[in-house]
């Protein structure tokens, strides 16, 4: 069976001279994924995934800096732009109990607690606080979901359905 990839980053460019590259990331955990020793699997278009290391993690703005071991100069990582950071499923810690991957959230149908169908969860951004879900709507805006307590009620990521209770504005 091939080994099933989740996308954890994208190298978006470099940064200085001495092998740093820019990611916008696409992980849920950046402190966890980006650890010092961890392995990272560079995809570009067509080839085979390299294997890099991670020699040091910043945050810089609203990027995540990264230098992989053995790549020490602008010129060894100049052909990484562009590229996506990836890491195996056999990489994926459990997680505790009400904590989820992006993948498992993304494609789930959102209901209220009234049982009405909002739509699908598109996108999850990571402002600040807390993660917002965008949810895709039939025929109108997407609507914007925080993920907090209070509106998020149960997840069930094996019958990709979330029940919310909406908050008063939240569903023009």
């Amino acid at each position: 069976m091939t080994e099933q990839w989740f996308n954890v980053g994208k190298i978006v460019n470099t940064h200085g001279i001495k092998g740093e590259v820019r990611v916008i990331s696409k992980t849920d955990f950046p402190e966890e994924r980006y650890k010092i020793g961890n392995n990272l699997y560079i995809f570009q278009d067509g080839k085979e995934p390299i294997e890099v290391i991670v020699k040091s993690h910043r945050r810089h703005k609203n990027f995540d800096l990264l230098l992989f071991q053995g790549y020490e100069s602008i010129s060894d990582v100049e052909p990484f732009k562009g590229s996506l950071l990836k890491v195996p499923k056999s990489q994926l810690q459990s997680l505790d109990d009400g904590e989820y991957y992006f993948h498992e959230i993304i494609g789930c149908t959102v209901w209220t607690d009234q049982g009405k169908e909002l739509g699908v969860v598109k996108e999850i951004l990571t402002p600040g606080a807390n993660d917002v879900w965008v949810v895709r709507r039939k025929g109108q805006k997407d609507v914007l979901i925080p993920y907090i307590d209070e509106v998020v009620k149960e997840i069930d990521v094996e019958r990709k359905k979330i029940t919310i209770s909406p908050m008063e504005g939240l569903i023009e």
